[in-house]
């Protein structure tokens, strides 16, 4: 449940005008119907979220996407750690599209809910397996500090190996530059005007 605390600030989210929309047909140049095209040929085929926004520079989308297709539909980490590594770092950049399109996808993908609320509630979770832990421990001594030091470090590589470290970062810098796209964009959240994440303290 959100801070009530919290609750202008949530309120001014849900009213603020949506930066950055879709863009009609009719008004797009060739370079971006191109790049619609190419998500749409692709295994998303869909122009939700974050990709309203990056149509305004349809290259940067197209090289994006690429990206992301590889880590949702072709990367080997377990699918369950693919997600919970998504919902990490939705939290840590307060991503409000992110957490209601990835929190879903990563129960259905096995996570226990449990886990993911404490995720969204900004605590750690309690309950984790193994490699969930390691995925937690690691990635958010990542974002908070810049890097992790070498005991997190030779963790995640004896669980996962030097691709799978090198996955797992991946994940979460490739949601971070959606996150921050998201954020300035006002995107929505598709299914009413409820945040799904609770508002945390201000960082100073």
């Amino acid at each position: 449940m959100s801070d009530p605390n919290n609750s202008l600030q949530e309120v001014r989210y849900t009213l603020a005008p949506v930066r950055l929309g879709p863009i009609p047909e009719d008004q797009m140049t060739d370079a971006q119907k191109a790049a619609v095209d190419a998500v749409m040929s692709g295994p998303r085929k869909h122009m939700g979220g974050p990709f309203s926004a990056l149509l305004r520079s349809p290259e940067l989308m197209n090289r994006v996407q690429k990206v992301g297709e590889y880590l949702r539909f072709m990367c080997p980490l377990d699918k369950r750690l693919g997600e919970f590594a998504a919902i990490i770092a939705a939290r840590h950049y307060s991503q409000q599209f992110e957490w209601w399109a990835h929190y879903r996808q990563a129960v259905e993908a096995g996570l226990k809910a449990e886990i993911g609320d404490a995720v969204g509630e900004g605590r750690r979770p309690t309950g984790m397996a193994d490699d969930e832990e390691i995925v937690y421990d690691f990635l958010t001594e990542a974002l908070k500090n810049n890097g992790v030091c070498d005991i997190t470090y030779a963790r995640a590589v004896r669980k996962f190996g030097e691709q799978g470290v090198v996955d797992l970062l991946a994940v979460a810098g490739y949601y971070g530059l959606l996150a921050l796209v998201m954020n300035v964009a006002r995107t929505p959240v598709p299914e009413g005007p409820a945040l799904p994440l609770p508002a945390l303290p201000v960082r100073t």
